[in-house]
């Protein structure tokens, strides 16, 4: 009885663990790409393409903390824990309480160290593609040697019920870094 329990319970997870997965937004950086970037632009920008998707889309931590955790990954979000395990340890809790958040890149765009992305956030799988609902961002990433050592935001509420969220959440400072 109890493996039976056990098999169902597994096999339960793992079903959802792969339709939540499946559904996950993908970055299309053929798309997205621009002709003009230098070849060292091209390769930052693909490196926080994989970042982003692995930590915002696909909800893979593991991966995060192995292909990325090397870095000194300042945070500049005052409300995010400093460096890559306080980032994944954040969204690991996050998500548990939004299993759907998703990250939707709009643009990206590269200058030199710096790949920025212009990204539509929303909660609710429902609310994919609705420019009045989630949260409307902008990251800036610096790298160095290979690496992202650097993470700034402009965060932009689009409806009521993230305002709220935003207001409520959105006190309690996490690192000294400063927003500059």
């Amino acid at each position: 009885m109890l493996k039976t329990l056990s098999a169902t319970l597994l096999l339960l997870v793992s079903t959802m663990t792969f339709a939540a997965g499946k559904d996950a937004p993908t970055i299309n950086f053929s798309e997205l790409q621009k002709p003009n970037w230098s070849e060292q632009e091209q390769k930052n920008a693909r490196l926080v393409t994989d970042f982003v998707q692995n930590l915002m889309n696909n909800h893979n931590f593991d991966y995060v903390l192995e292909h990325y955790n090397d870095s000194a990954y300042v945070q500049h979000n005052r409300n995010l824990p400093d460096k890559i395990p306080g980032l994944v340890g954040f969204l690991q809790e996050f998500v548990e309480d939004y299993p759907d958040y998703s990250y939707d890149v709009k643009h990206i765009y590269a200058d030199g160290d710096f790949v920025i992305f212009h990204s539509h956030a929303t909660l609710d799988k429902d609310h994919r593609g609705n420019d009045q609902k989630g949260i409307n961002i902008i990251d800036t990433w610096r790298i160095e040697d290979g690496r992202i050592v650097e993470h700034w935001d402009s965060i932009q509420a689009l409806d009521l019920s993230m305002r709220i969220y935003s207001l409520f959440s959105g006190g309690d400072i996490q690192n000294d870094n400063g927003v500059f």
